[in-house]
């Protein structure tokens, strides 16, 4: 059966071929393994491509080989890394600047932004890490623009409502975005909401794309529902902040432990520590809201948001 290469698959063969670095190799592999075809004629393809990627990974463990990671991979901090998308002047650098301390360069003409931009954004009391990204465009994509997407833990899509084109730039971005098989935007930002005539435009854009995404209005430049920005990422990451108390004295509310929704009591107790959480019998659930107080719960028990953990050992 023939293997019936794309040519999205046959550029990632090329850029794997270009690349100088284990941490390009391994960039490139890892586009090539989720761009090749599933069928049975790619069947050794793939076994080949993972042979590469595990033994390329293993080189890049060797000393010496962080200082390879390609410029365009950014390292994880915070409780989440959230990749900011989007078609050029939609505004990403200017939310940037808004929710962090960063500093991006943001003008008034397309592709301001070439390179990653980390940021750490903070919400309540816990920080996420934005990654400002050049832009998704028909006229011109740089070539490595997957790998940090599909690194990050989500991404946003950050568009402009009022732009003639919204249009067709979204419908372009989640084309690239399912050729390059990288999970969908978690969210879709319309911002400049400051501008005349935003609410009508934002009514059209929110009424065709509600069905896909969860769709949110602000303005980076006038400040305007930034705080929902930051809850509505926080949210969609699906954490929960756990805190600890020990037996008859109150709770340390100012640094939580984050989890993913769905993760346990136990789980909460290996951040705690491994070894604590190997002698755990049970926890005592409290509630910032003052509910549950001292109900007994099992190393299995779920964990939600505000959660306090009393742990017997």
């Amino acid at each position: 059966m023939p293997a019936n290469l794309t040519p999205d698959y046959l550029a990632a063969e090329r850029e794997y071929k270009q690349a100088q670095t284990p941490g390009e190799r391994i960039a490139a592999l890892e586009n090539m393994l989720a761009l090749v075809p599933k069928h049975k004629g790619t069947e050794k393809l793939q076994a080949d491509l993972k042979r590469r990627l595990s033994q390329t990974r293993k080189e890049s463990q060797k000393k010496g080989a962080a200082h390879s990671t390609p410029f365009y991979l950014i390292e994880r901090e915070g409780a989440g890394q959230v990749a900011l998308i989007g078609p050029p002047n939609s505004g990403k650098s200017q939310l940037v600047r808004a929710l962090t301390h960063a500093e991006p360069e943001v003008g008034d003409y397309p592709f301001t932004t070439r390179f990653p931009t980390p940021a750490m954004m903070r919400f309540e009391n816990v920080q996420i890490q934005l990654v400002d990204l050049p832009p998704l465009a028909a006229e011109f994509t740089v070539p490595w623009l997957a790998h940090p997407i599909r690194r990050a833990t989500m991404s946003v899509l950050v568009a402009d409502p009022n732009d003639a084109n919204v249009l067709d730039e979204i419908g372009f971005i989640e084309q690239t975005l399912d050729a390059w098989r990288v999970a969908p935007p978690g969210l879709l930002v319309a911002n400049k909401a400051d501008l005349p005539g935003f609410e009508e435009a934002f009514a059209v854009l929110e009424e065709l794309f509600r069905p896909r995404y969860r769709c949110l209005a602000l303005s980076a430049k006038a400040g305007k529902n930034l705080e929902c920005f930051a809850r509505a990422v926080f949210d969609s990451l699906h954490l929960v902040r756990v805190y600890t108390k020990p037996p008859g004295k109150k709770a340390d509310l100012t640094t939580p432990y984050v989890l993913n929704r769905g993760q346990t009591v136990l789980d909460a107790a290996k951040l705690v520590h491994k070894a604590f959480a190997e002698q755990l019998k049970f926890a005592r659930l409290f509630h910032l809201s003052g509910s549950h107080d001292g109900m007994m719960v099992e190393r299995t028990h779920a964990v939600e948001d505000g959660d306090i953990l009393e742990f017997h050992i």
